[in-house]
C-alpha cells in the first residue's frame, strides 16, 4: 500500500501492522514444518524424500492448533507488556513533573500545542545520546530519553528530539516498530531452538540420523537401504535448515517493510512541531556517532533517534544516515548544517595542549595612595611627649594640619 501524504502514510502503517501479525503465523508455521521434518528423520531415518515430505504435513496439520494458540499468547503477552520487557532491558523508569521539571515541561508543552495525548515520559541512566518512543495504544505510548542526552543537549534541541518522537507516535510508526519486534522475537526463540537441535544431531556409520546424547543404536538392515534411505534423511535435513535460514530471513527483511521514510517524516514532523529546523539538525549533529546503548538488543536500537549499527553492506539499515537526513532539513525546511562534529573517540585520543602555568599572586602595583604597594604603607609620625609630662600636640595629623 503506498504512501502519498501523511494521512495515507498513517493508514499504510496500520495495514503494514496487520500484515504482518498475519506473516507472523505463517512463519511459525514455516519453523513448525521444518522441526517436523527433522522429528520425522530422528523416528525413523531410513525412508525416502516424500514420505518425510508427506508425514511432517501431517505432523503440521496436527500441530497448527497449538501453534497458532502458543503465537495468539505470545502477542497477548507482547501486547500489554511489551513495555516492561523493553524496560528490562534498558533500564529505563518513570519520572514526573517534580523529578524533571524542564524535561516534562517540553513534553507537556509540544503535545498542549497540538492536541495530542501526553506519554509517559522514561529516563534511561546511560551516557549515549539517544531517545526512542514505545507503544501500541494511547494508553501505552511512552517516550524514554537518556541522561547523556538531557545533560548534552539545550533546550530547543531537546524540544526537537521529543517532536521527532511524537511525530512518530502520531504516524503509527511506533505499532509498527513494535509488531515488528515481536515478530523478531518469536522467530528468532524458535529458529534458535531448532538451530540447538539440529546441532545435536550425528550421521551414523550405519547410515541414520541419531541425537548426540543417545545412542547410534538405530542402523539400517541392509547396506542397499543404507544407501537409497540415508541420502534421503540428507535431503530432508538441508530443506528443513533452508526453511529455518529464509523464516529467520524474512523476519529481518520485515525491517526493510518499514520503509526509512519514517524517520523523514518524523524529522519534518518535528520542524512542522517546533518550527525550528536548526534545532533539529544541531540535534542530530550531537547524536551522530554518540547514540549506541550498551547492553540493548538490535530490536530496541532500531527503535532510537538515530541507530548507529549498520547490517550487512547496510542493507537491513534501519535509519538513513544522519548526513541524508540533515541534507533533507536543509533543501526542504531552510536549516542551516554547522556540520559534523568531532568523533567522540578522536577527541579522547588528542593529546591535552599544555596550558599556561596561572600567576598565584598579582603583579605589584610600583605606586599606591599609601606609598609603595610592595611594602606597608608608612605609619602617620606619632609625636614625642613633652618634658613637662602634658600630652604634646602634633600640628600635622595624617589628614592635614588641625
Amino acid at each position: 500500500m503506498a504512501a502519498y501524504g501523511l494521512y495515507t502514510h498513517i493508514a499504510s502503517n496500520k495495514f503494514r501492522s496487520m500484515l504482518l501479525l498475519g506473516g507472523l503465523f505463517a512463519l511459525v508455521y514455516v519453523l513448525v514444518y521444518a522441526g517436523a521434518l527433522i522429528a520425522e528423520v530422528l523416528i525413523d531415518s531410513n525412508r525416502t524424500v516424500a514420505f518425510y515430505l508427506s508425514h511432517a504435513f501431517q505432523d503440521l496439520k496436527v500441530a497448527a492448533p497449538v501453534a497458532t494458540v502458543v503465537t495468539a499468547l505470545w502477542v497477548v503477552i507482547a501486547y500489554f507488556f511489551h513495555q516492561s520487557m523493553i524496560d528490562a532491558v534498558t533500564g529505563g523508569h518513570d519520572v514526573t513533573r517534580q523529578e524533571e521539571p524542564r524535561l516534562y515541561n517540553l513534553l507537556e508543552n509540544l503535545c498542549i500545542s497540538r492536541g495530542i495525548t501526553m506519554p509517559k515520559l522514561k529516563i534511561m541512566e546511560s551516557p549515549a545520546l539517544n531517545a526512542f518512543a514505545t507503544g501500541l495504544n494511547p494508553r501505552q505510548y511512552s517516550v524514554t530519553v537518556t541522561t547523556g542526552l538531557l545533560n548534552t543537549l539545550n533546550d530547543k534541541e531537546i524540544e526537537a528530539v521529543l517532536g521527532h518522537e511524537l511525530t512518530h507516535i502520531r504516524n503509527g510508526d511506533v505499532q509498527l516498530m513494535v509488531v515488528a519486534v515481536i515478530i523478531a522475537g518469536v522467530v528468532g526463540f524458535f529458529g534458535e531452538l531448532f538451530f540447538r537441535l539440529f546441532t545435536n544431531l550425528s550421521w551414523n556409520s550405519g547410515g541414520s540420523w541419531s541425537s548426540g546424547s543417545s545412542s547410534s543404536s538405530r542402523s539400517s538392515s541392509s547396506s542397499s537401504d543404507s544407501k537409497n534411505s540415508g541420502g534421503g534423511a540428507v535431503i530432508v535435513i538441508i530443506i528443513a535448515v533452508v526453511l529455518i535460514v529464509v523464516a529467520w530471513l524474512m523476519s529481518q527483511v520485515v525491517k526493510l517493510a518499514l520503509s526509512r521514510s519514517r524517520e523523514y517524516l518524523a524529522d519534518a514532523g518535528s520542524v512542522e512541531l517546533t518550527k525550528d529546523p536548526d534545532a533539529m539538525i544541531s540535534a542530530l549533529r550531537k547524536i551522530e556517532n554518540r547514540g549506541e546503548l550498551p547492553g540493548a538488543t538490535s530490536a530496541v536500537m532500531e527503535l532510537c533517534v538515530d541507530n548507529p549499527r549498520e547490517g550487512f553492506a547496510d542493507l537491513f539499515a534501519t535509519h538513513p544516515s544522519v548526513q541524508s537526513r540533515v541534507d533533507a532539513l536543509v533543501k526542504f525546511a531552510g536549516g542551516h548544517d554547522p556540520g559534523p562534529l568531532p568523533d567522540p573517540t578522536e577527541e579522547t585520543d588528542q593529546p591535552e595542549t599544555e596550558q599556561p602555568e596561572a600567576q598565584d599572586t598579582p603583579p605589584p602595583l610600583s605606586q599606591g595612595p599609601w606609598g609603595d604597594a610592595a611594602g606597608p604603607a608608612n605609619p602617620p609620625p606619632v609625636p614625642a611627649p613633652s618634658p613637662s609630662g602634658a600630652p604634646a600636640t602634633n600640628p600635622m595629623g595624617p589628614w592635614g594640619r588641625h
